[in-house]
């Protein structure tokens, strides 16, 4: 399946693959996008199920995820690009990374986990959007997504962000919560060859930094940095410090 996507920065520079959370779309990485595609060709798109990609019926999994990831590239003729993903981006970077190395140049983790139960949340999210819309859910997890220090300064980034959430499909949305439901990824991290760097947020309640440490502790020679006062999306929240680890991990 080839996803929405949207291609920006100098044609015949590296290739930077910029994979989305769950709830949100390519706009996510605006705060991104601009300073990113000033020295790779920045690749950013839709999740299955999400903002303009098709919808599939039924339960998703990492592998159809990390899958349409392997499509995009193959259409856009790139053998080999560095992956940046958040929360379920991040999960689907660390399978594309396990499953698809010689694919993958260099790795940036942001807000995620290898492992994130119980599973029976995600049964019940996925339980409610359907039952109720991803709309039901938006509050709550735009509460999640940025500090009350920052839904206070930016009400409008905030309100733009709980919108995103709820424009979700619902049946997309549920689908991509059974792929984190059935997610184990810990036995896969070890396997991980490329340099990669593992971003938390300090007031991350959705993936705390010790979900990120776990990570970085399981890949050989990975980096935690942690970043202050940024709650699950720290690139958004604090998008010049994000930028400038960014760089610094794609340039080595």
């Amino acid at each position: 399946m080839i996803p929405h996507h949207r291609v920006d920065g100098p044609p015949d520079a590296p290739p930077l693959l910029l994979i989305n959370s769950l709830g949100a779309d390519l706009s996510m990485w605006e705060p991104q996008a601009p300073v990113l595609s000033r020295r790779f060709r920045v690749i950013r798109y839709d999740a299955r199920g999400h903002g303009r990609s098709p919808v599939p019926p039924g339960r998703y999994s990492l592998a159809d995820l990390g899958g349409d990831a392997l499509d995009l590239l193959d259409h856009l003729g790139v053998a080999r690009a560095h992956v940046c993903g958040l929360s379920l981006g991040g999960m689907t970077a660390m399978w594309l990374a396990a499953y698809a190395p010689g694919r993958v140049g260099r790795l940036v983790l942001c807000c995620t986990s290898a492992l994130l139960g119980p599973a029976s949340s995600w049964a019940q999210r996925a339980a409610t959007v359907l039952a109720r819309g991803t709309g039901a859910v938006a509050d709550t997890v735009v509460a999640r997504w940025v500090t009350p220090e920052f839904a206070a300064l930016r009400p409008e980034e905030t309100g733009r962000l709980r919108d995103m959430i709820a424009a979700t499909p619902a049946a997309g949305y549920a689908g991509a919560c059974a792929a984190i439901e059935d997610m184990d990824l810990r036995a896969d991290l070890p396997r991980i060859t490329v340099p990669a760097l593992v971003v938390a947020g300090a007031d991350d309640p959705a993936t705390p930094p010790a979900h990120g440490a776990a990570i970085a502790a399981a890949i050989p020679g990975a980096r935690l940095v942690v970043l202050e006062r940024a709650a699950h999306l720290a690139t958004y929240e604090q998008a010049a410090a994000a930028n400038r680890l960014i760089l610094e991990a794609l340039d080595g």
